[in-house]
């Protein structure tokens, strides 16, 4: 990713500049750039000196750089200094705090979890705790953007907390040390019944390859002997990543991806290395409509070589690779400079051109799909889209993300359970604070299986559900609430399992539920057969 800085007439210049570069353009023909910039220049002093009301010009520039990006693709876009802040500690893996999830009930703040191995947990916080005051300055009807920025600071700096904690008579008084947090993008491993592995990676930051060969190593060592890879709703992140998950499933020489952009120096092979550790073990792929970029670079690799099955609802189908070029002001933007395409050829991105940016963004959600056996892709075999071959002969298609081999929709909620799973948190947290005996003295924090095999939601906890729904004018549909029962119970005891286990709690108890990892697991005959594994 490039570190330029540049100022923002710098930069108005650089993206005009961009469509001329290299295609042997005179400068100073009719298209100039420079009578170009100069309109935009006498634009804008007109309209800070005339303007019925004072203008804000940094507004109006930002304006403009937006309004310029969105006419060249959906994915070149200007990100202004606050979030570019949050995007780079996302993807870079890690920031500095006291390393907390949290929630704000009822105006309180709320440990959803403590980060395992981060400094709260070591001091002792656990979920559920209430902070009523950080410093000693009380801390009721605190907003999110207040919290980050009391609780967040540098390494080695010190809070205070005050919490309340259901049980203990009188509040509690932690001094925490603020330390380096990681952010981890692999959110479970685990083996589920047998010896399949489970692991779902949530996005492809600067630690995903790191973390993901890590819990495989562990994985094997405690039995795992074949693999359910979870890439559903991950929106991708960096390209080096996706190359080296890939790398650790396909072959010496084997193609992974490859891009071409208008210019050579964005031209590039990736090539697997042969030091994967798991290219034997059979594999399966979920993905869902939100999996895009990376995600589609590792399911197309692994689909084109005929190295597993991809087991879901086709892609988001974004093919394009964006530079990141950040500006003297704290913003930057992202240029799409190429395209990527899978090793047999196939461009994922699917048609953009004459959509609104909403309207595109709409249509990766209206797959219509229906549960079928697509090993041959007859799904999309009446499309106009281009035709590829995969190592084993099989059709593939491009421009429209990945199709998966077995297509298996994830089904949509009725309106019900949908409205209310915004507030499952807060019930199941109000729940296990009145729970007698209080769950984490019944359960041990690695007793996630026992917990999953031994707890079941009762018809009384679900009418208690119900009565806490109506408080929140949510009138009970009983129609609506028998077709999503058992998926209703699921989410709670997920809940229930996250506060007592963290995510592992929460992804065993809804694999349960879960008909396309279901699904995927009675398929590891033919992903052995298709990847030519005895």
């Amino acid at each position: 990713m490039f570190k330029h800085k540049f100022s923002t007439v710098s930069v108005i210049i650089l993206l005009v500049a961009g469509i001329l570069v290299g295609m042997q353009i005179n400068l100073f023909s009719d298209d100039n750039i420079y009578e170009q910039l100069n309109k935009f220049k006498d634009v804008l002093s007109y309209t800070k000196k005339y303007y019925v009301d004072e203008v804000d010009t940094k507004k109006l520039v930002a304006s403009a750089i937006r309004g310029m990006l969105k006419d060249l693709d959906p994915h070149s876009v200007y990100i202004p200094p606050k979030q570019l802040e949050k995007i780079q500690e996302d993807f870079r893996g890690s920031f500095e705090g006291i390393g907390i999830e949290f929630n704000i009930l009822h105006d309180t703040l709320t440990v959803v979890t403590p980060i395992f191995g981060g400094p709260s947990e070591k001091v002792g916080i656990q979920a559920g705790d209430k902070i009523i005051a950080i410093d000693g300055e009380e801390c009721i009807g605190i907003t999110n953007q207040e919290v980050q920025k009391k609780l967040r600071g540098p390494k080695g700096t010190k809070v205070r907390v005050t919490i309340v904690r259901i049980g203990v008579p009188n509040p509690l008084e932690f001094e925490i040390t603020r330390d380096k947090i990681p952010l981890y993008s692999v959110d479970a491993a685990f083996i589920t019944d047998d010896d399949v592995g489970y692991v779902t990676i949530n996005r492809f930051s600067q630690t995903t390859s790191q973390e993901l060969i890590q819990a495989l190593r562990k994985l094997r060592s405690t039995g795992m002997k074949k693999l359910v890879l979870d890439l559903r709703f991950n929106p991708g992140g960096y390209l080096e990543q996706a190359f080296r998950v890939s790398d650790q499933f396909l072959k010496a020489g084997q193609k992974i991806v490859f891009t071409k952009g208008r210019r050579p120096e964005f031209d590039d092979t990736f090539l697997a290395t042969g030091r994967g550790e798991f290219q034997t073990i059979p594999l399966i792929i979920l993905v869902s409509n939100s999996s895009a970029s990376a995600s589609e670079i590792v399911a197309g690799a692994i689909q084109d070589h005929d190295r597993g099955l991809i087991v879901g609802e086709t892609t988001f189908g974004k093919g394009l690779v964006q530079r990141q070029f950040e500006l003297s002001d704290g913003s930057a933007f992202r240029l799409t400079t190429a395209r990527y395409y899978t090793p047999s050829g196939r461009l994922i991105q699917r048609p953009y051109e004459g959509q609104t940016p909403q309207e595109y963004y709409r249509a990766a959600y209206r797959h219509a799909e229906k549960d079928m056996k697509n090993i041959f892709h007859k799904a999309e075999s009446d499309s106009t889209r281009p035709v590829f071959e995969t190592d084993g002969g099989r059709k593939v298609y491009g421009d429209g993300g990945i199709t998966p081999d077995y297509i298996v929709p994830s089904g949509k909620l009725q309106e019900y359970a949908a409205k209310g799973r915004q507030f499952v948190y807060e019930f199941v947290r109000g729940y296990m604070d009145n729970a007698r005996p209080p769950f984490p003295k019944r359960y041990a924090r690695n007793e996630a299986v026992r917990f999953i095999n031994e707890f079941t939601v009762s018809d009384a906890l679900l009418q208690e559900y119900v009565k806490f729904l109506e408080t929140k004018d949510i009138p009970f549909n009983e129609e609506q609430f028998n077709t999503d029962k058992k998926y209703i119970a699921a989410l709670l005891k997920a809940q229930i399992a996250r506060n007592l286990f963290g995510n592992e709690g929460y992804f065993r108890a809804m694999l349960a539920v879960d008909k396309q990892f279901k699904k995927a697991v009675e398929l590891f005959p033919e992903a052995k057969k298709i990847a030519g594994l005895n």
